[in-house]
């Protein structure tokens, strides 16, 4: 029935960030909710990281910005805050078992740069996929729906031939107003449910 997968990176192919950034404050001697102060609930922070999704900044850029608002050293911040970030084995399996099947698999990430830390090549998962759309590249981010349009264009498929899984609720509704079944990513069980509706050996 399907024949195209498009998978997010942080939260689906990878483990969540939360605990790695938490760790790493503690590591800093700063308080466990001071990552996700800094880029989400600061302005100047967010709109940063906003900044850095759509390639507009670099990494580096970012890194010094971010690290002014914490108080801490710039060097490879994005690096050092997620160096316990990890591939989710059984999504690496998944991936694996889709494209021996012969279904199209998508990496459809809102990217946070390159360099100096590659998220992707970091954890191993980057050459897993058939084509990769990183928001930095295209210079839009989801849940905008041309990321989405762009990614079936570049997979040679119909929305209805595809399932896309995503952790954030927010970028759900594009894909299914473009026929795409989506799957909300909520933990474990998140492959095995992929695994069921693609027809494919259950990855629990």
């Amino acid at each position: 029935m399907y024949r195209g997968l498009v998978l997010d990176f942080a939260g689906v192919m990878s483990t969540p960030l939360g605990p790695s950034c938490r760790a790493w404050c503690a590591r800093e001697g700063l308080p466990a909710d001071a990552w996700r102060g800094a880029l989400v609930d600061h302005p100047v922070g967010r709109a940063l990281y906003a900044e850095l999704e759509l390639g507009r900044i670099s990494q580096e850029d970012w890194n010094r910005g971010t690290a002014a608002i914490l108080g801490v050293e710039p060097h490879d911040l994005m690096g050092r805050a997620h160096a316990e970030v990890r591939a989710v084995p059984a999504m690496v399996e998944l991936v694996r078992a889709a494209r021996a099947a012969g279904i199209v698999v998508a990496l459809l990430s809102n990217s946070y740069g390159l360099a100096p830390y590659d998220p992707y090549r970091a954890t191993g998962v980057w050459d897993l996929f058939d084509v990769r759309v990183i928001s930095g590249d295209e210079g839009l981010a989801k849940p905008d729906p041309e990321i989405y349009r762009r990614t079936l264009d570049r997979m040679g498929l119909a929305g209805a031939e595809c399932v896309f899984v995503d952790d954030r609720p927010a970028n759900l509704p594009p894909a299914e107003s473009l026929g795409i079944t989506t799957v909300h990513a909520t933990g474990p069980d998140t492959a095995s449910r992929v695994a069921d509706l693609l027809r494919l050996p259950s990855h629990r």
